[in-house]
């Protein structure tokens, strides 16, 4: 989970960027082909755009950061859905993001520091419909959302069992269910956070809560096992808490918005994950079980990648493997903190020492560059 997200329900449209109070829009910067790219320049105070109507269809967001603050940017549907995102923009930086849209009135959004609404506008994407695709990439979708649909329906009953723990009072019992109930939700974590409402309900960390938010979900029970060493009446109520929140989560899976663009960028959002919380220690600074987290994104982002393969690797056979490459270097990696290839019982994160982090980190960002132009090549050819 990010450790800041949107307080809003959700956005309809194909990408987001949170953007500061004051949006103003600007001439193209020329940073692409003509009007299917939108020029966005971030500072701490602004976010500018440079045409707030343009064909549906495939769109690209080139994203520059001349703030002093890591800016988060944001295309949301009217209802706060995400369509995309692209997270942890730092001063200075450029980022490429390729989106879907269909026609309509979707909301960019960028957010400097990753706190609060951020700054946002209004912007119009004008036609019947999107562009026409690629019947494997149809397939793809359709794979993608199964294997979604499939990840909620398994993670309910694992988190059962941590929840059943957990209001049995067996502080053992819940600290072994705890990782495996996670492995579904981080694997498919994107087509979560897409809903807007669910992941601070059930993911969230204390340093991610919006002012006046109740901490709830696996991190607040995470706390309770592992460094106050005590379940209370309040954990077993919201150990019921999470129960109902991921099963909303399971019935909604299937109404999801899913793209090509969208499960591209997804599986970059989950190396963001990786980068930004697990290799960090952030994530579970308490459970210290952030590999299983960590091989699970991975594993996530892998699934997307291999269902669009046969479309990239048509439009950028030298992208296709360097991705190979580099998911197979990562997996190797990984496999190092466990001895059996086949479990999840990974090393604690606290025993990994800062060289192994580094080497680890070093896995991710080899990844996550490659990865980045996934949504831009199943689309070269087919939009």
């Amino acid at each position: 989970m990010r450790a800041a997200r949107l307080s809003v329900v959700t956005v309809t449209a194909v990408a987001a960027l949170t953007a500061v109070t004051g949006c103003t829009a600007k001439a193209s910067s020329g940073s692409g082909d003509s009007d299917r790219v939108i020029d966005v320049t971030a500072t701490d105070s602004k976010c500018e755009i440079s045409k707030k109507e343009f064909p549906a269809g495939h769109v690209e967001l080139a994203i520059e950061n001349k703030g002093s603050k890591v800016t988060e940017v944001y295309v949301l549907f009217p209802d706060d859905r995400i369509v995309t995102e692209r997270e942890n923009i730092g001063p200075g930086t450029k980022q490429k993001v390729t989106a879907e849209v269909k026609a309509g009135t979707y909301t960019i959004a960028c957010k400097p520091g990753m706190k609060g609404d951020g700054i946002r506008q209004q912007v119009k994407a004008t036609g019947g419909t999107a562009a026409k695709r690629d019947p494997r990439l149809d397939a793809a979708v359709a794979a993608y959302r199964k294997y979604a649909q499939e990840q909620a329906d398994a993670t309910l009953p694992l988190a059962k069992t941590f929840a059943a723990a957990v209001k049995a009072g067996d502080l053992e019992a819940a600290k072994k269910a705890y990782a495996p109930s996670r492995i579904g939700w981080e694997r498919t974590e994107p087509v979560a956070e897409s809903f807007g409402d669910i992941d601070p309900k059930v993911d969230v960390r204390a340093d991610g809560l919006e002012d006046g938010q109740k901490w709830t979900g696996w991190h607040r029970l995470e706390k309770s096992l592992w460094q106050d060493k005590k379940i209370t009446a309040e954990d077993k109520t919201l150990a019921d808490q999470l129960i109902t929140d991921l099963t909303d989560w399971q019935n909604r899976v299937g109404k999801a918005d899913i793209t090509p663009t969208s499960m591209a960028n997804g599986a970059k959002e989950l190396l963001d994950e990786v980068a930004t919380g697990k290799v960090t220690g952030e994530e579970e600074r308490y459970s210290h079980t952030d590999l299983v987290d960590f091989k699970a994104n991975v594993e996530g982002a892998e699934k997307s990648y291999e269902l669009l393969k046969p479309v990239a690797k048509e439009n950028d056979a030298a992208l296709v493997t360097e991705l190979d490459k580099q998911f197979a270097a990562l997996n190797t990696l990984l496999d190092k903190y466990r001895a059996d290839k086949t479990s999840y019982d990974f090393t604690s994160y606290d025993k990994v020492g800062d060289g192994d982090r580094k080497q680890l980190s070093d896995g991710v960002n080899a990844l996550a560059e490659p990865l980045s132009k996934l949504a831009a090549a199943v689309v070269t050819k087919s939009s």
